[in-house]
């Protein structure tokens, strides 16, 4: 009875305390921390992303409710009101100052790169969170955001870990709808010079089993979904309307793993071994992008709720207990 109650406690615990609280007690604290839908700590309470309105390019800063808390959406409903909103910045709530902002054209020449990449929708993807309606980051084709002077992030081989919340059933077969560890000059600069979180069902490269779409890692010069650019028949095809995604990886050591984002239990590990052959070590350079590849491969589809980048290899518990602060967090359709 007694082992029953410290479970249950531990649980209220989790479930009270935010992503990155979940991330530190583990010894891997978040160096980066972005969501448009709620605060990733228990005590945050300062700006999660700005919105400027298209009819006199204002813009005003969105914070949470209270500390940490789901989105203030009824003052961007206001301040919009009447007029189309674009989400100009997504602010980092790690301390760091790993700010997303608009992506600056890249090596590679697709939509939207004349200049910057194009900005997200504010109202593009609403959701909910136990019933209030927020609002995630719809990326369609020539829409990127990006950090090339991150601090604190992993850089070479140093370890790392990152999850996001995405809309499991928005996507394409386009290159490429990332989040997570780029190169800093927005040029293919070679093998393993990224690690990211890739969704959709690309198949240029890698793949999983059936038609996709697939979490699988972008890690420069191919999509991953284990071991070589091939089929991964354990990286299953995803069905849930919101998924968590995970990649994590150190020294000749990284892993996949995801599940249902609305669903209690732990998360399933798709992959989790050695690095491909010609990626170890690995020559990470530590920006950071949304929705576009490495070189601003901008193709992609997709939609963010919450992300975030650690210091340090996660281990499956203290992923699972993240994932459980997600389940309660309560995603849902508007």
């Amino acid at each position: 009875m007694l082992s029953s109650v410290l479970a249950l406690g531990l649980a209220a615990t989790l479930v009270t305390a935010g992503p990155c609280d979940i991330y530190a007690s583990g010894d891997t604290p978040c160096v980066a921390a972005h969501s448009t839908t709620r605060a990733l700590y228990s005590d945050y309470t300062g700006s999660l992303y700005q919105v400027q309105r298209s009819s006199d390019s204002t813009t005003t800063d969105i914070g949470p409710v209270s500390a940490g808390g789901i989105a203030d959406s009824a003052t961007q409903d206001s301040f919009c009101d009447g007029t189309d909103c674009y989400i100009s910045i997504i602010y980092d709530q790690s301390g760091n100052g790993n700010d997303l902002t608009q992506a600056p054209a890249g090596g590679f020449d697709g939509p939207g790169t004349n200049g910057a990449d194009n900005l997200a929708s504010a109202t593009g993807a609403p959701v909910t969170l136990n019933g209030e309606t927020v609002y995630g980051v719809l990326v369609t084709p020539g829409t990127g955001y990006r950090n090339d002077v991150a601090t604190g992030t992993a850089t070479g081989d140093a370890a790392e870990g990152m999850y996001a919340v995405l809309d499991g059933t928005n996507y394409n077969d386009q290159c490429c709808f990332d989040y997570g560890n780029a190169e800093t000059s927005n040029t293919d600069t070679g093998s393993g010079h990224m690690e990211a979180i890739y969704f959709g069902n690309c198949t240029v490269w890698g793949s999983g089993a059936g038609d996709g779409p697939w979490i699988m890692a972008d890690l420069e010069n191919g999509l991953f979904s284990g071991e070589s650019a091939a089929n991964n028949a354990d990286d299953p095809s995803i069905t849930a309307r919101f998924v968590t995604a995970v990649i994590k990886g150190e020294p000749n050591q990284w892993a996949i793993r995801g599940g249902d984002a609305t669903a209690d239990g732990a998360l399933s590990t798709y992959y989790s071994g050695a690095r491909p052959s010609g990626y170890n070590p690995m020559i990470k350079e530590g920006a950071i992008i949304l929705g576009i590849g490495g070189d601003n491969s901008n193709g992609a589809q997709g939609t963010f709720y919450e992300g975030v980048m650690t210091s340090g290899y996660p281990s499956d518990e203290t992923e699972d207990s993240v994932q459980a602060d997600i389940v309660a967090a309560g995603y849902g359709t508007s």
